[in-house]
């Protein structure tokens, strides 16, 4: 399972925070920023447990990070 989140976060050492942060957070899902996107997107993969889309967003605005889920 995939899913994709529009952001604003324009710096890999911001990105790196994030990252770091989701992962301590929510350790069963798989990360990763696509900076050079127009959407600057986080993605969020998971082998197991579905993707808890609130949760993500939660801990993502908590940074001061504008996110927004992709709708396919």
């Amino acid at each position: 399972m995939v899913e994709i989140f529009k952001t604003n976060v324009n710096t890999k050492k911001r990105a790196a925070k994030v990252l770091k942060y989701l992962s301590t957070q929510l350790p069963a899902y798989f990360f990763n920023f696509d900076l050079d996107d127009c959407d600057r997107i986080l993605r969020v993969k998971s082998s197991g447990p579905p993707i808890e889309i609130a949760s993500i967003i939660k801990l993502v605005e908590a940074h001061s990070v504008e996110i927004r889920l992709l709708e396919g």
